[in-house]
């Protein structure tokens, strides 16, 4: 991977997969990326579409027709060398409230993109998995755990977009790179609890309710970092299946101090109101601790601590949200 190389980009126009766009095209590589634009932006990819590395087409995963289509007249000059697979619901509530959301557009967009790349002959695949595949465990959470009981429809549909890709390398993809996120924050975000907090004060720039007692807590990784960690793990993973968690190591965040963050930024003079209860809603889980040290071992470490993490996109996110 560290020479350029012809991606296809699924979820292009969302919240990471615009920054891997950026950073693809940084190194050289040629992009086509594609995405139903439910989640995604094109605002997004401004700076993208001005380079003339990059084609961008609104288009659903699911249509596999249409998506067959569009790779094979992308590949009459050159075949791909690589998939990223980004498109997905990530907005855990929302797979609460209707399963359908995360089987169509978490797991069905793995299964139908699986077909695309053996009907291509697509060699590689990146995947964008979560740490909501562990569900709730009393332990350190690492990569060889097993087995696993998702709390979470879209930790579920995960779990099985990763055995389907296991399924698949068995019979005809050469090399994969599976990447278990922890909370990702940064700018361009659609949800998560600081986008939803600043969305919340703006709405009611007095008070900010906020679910759960404070005490729940993470680790968050900013997006610039996490591309950065999945761009290595790229460059320097080479067996067939390469699974990684990716986050900060021995650093979390609790929600009460997201709260504080984002009050001080944008309502100084606003209260915190929470509503009790040690979690935010169904299929949250409260508190987890995170093991990166494979991903050390491999030579990357996180460059900032989860508060730090929070800090830098508080900034960010508030900044885009009162623009918005």
């Amino acid at each position: 991977m560290n020479a350029p190389s012809k991606c296809l980009v699924s979820g292009a126009a969302g919240f990471i997969g615009s920054h891997l766009i950026d950073q693809l095209l940084a190194r050289g590589a040629t992009v086509l990326g594609f995405d139903n634009m439910r989640l995604g932006r094109r605002a997004n990819l401004a700076g993208a579409l001005e380079n003339p590395r990059f084609k961008f087409v609104e288009m659903d995963a699911n249509n596999v027709a249409e998506v067959s289509r569009l790779v094979a007249a992308e590949s009459k000059d050159k075949p791909f060398d690589i998939a990223w697979h980004l498109a997905a619901n990530s907005d855990i509530r929302a797979g609460v409230s209707d399963p359908d959301v995360d089987l169509n557009c978490t797991f069905l967009t793995t299964y139908n993109l699986l077909k695309v790349l053996r009907e291509h002959a697509i060699p590689q695949l990146a995947f964008a998995s979560t740490s909501a595949i562990y569900g709730v465990h009393p332990g350190v959470l690492h990569e060889s755990i097993g087995p696993l009981f998702p709390i979470s429809n879209y930790g579920a549909m995960k779990l099985a977009s990763e055995a389907a890709i296991s399924a698949a390398l068995e019979s005809y993809l050469k090399r994969v790179w599976i990447y278990r996120f922890p909370n990702v924050v940064g700018s361009r975000s659609t949800h998560g609890v600081i986008y939803d907090f600043a969305q919340k004060l703006k709405k009611t720039p007095n008070e900010l309710e906020v679910l759960g007692d404070g005490s729940q807590e993470k680790p968050y990784l900013h997006v610039a970092p996490l591309i950065e960690a999945m761009l290595y793990i790229a460059d320097n993973a080479t067996e067939p299946l390469n699974c990684f968690n990716i986050g900060n190591a021995d650093s979390i965040s609790t929600v009460r101090y997201i709260a504080e963050a984002v009050v001080q930024r944008q309502s100084p003079t606003a209260k915190i109101r929470y509503t009790g209860g040690n979690r935010g809603w169904v299929g949250d889980v409260p508190k987890f601790s995170y093991s990166i040290e494979k991903l050390k071992k491999l030579g990357w470490s996180p460059g900032m601590t989860s508060n730090q993490a929070i800090d830098q996109a508080v900034e960010e996110i508030v900044s885009e949200v009162l623009r918005g």
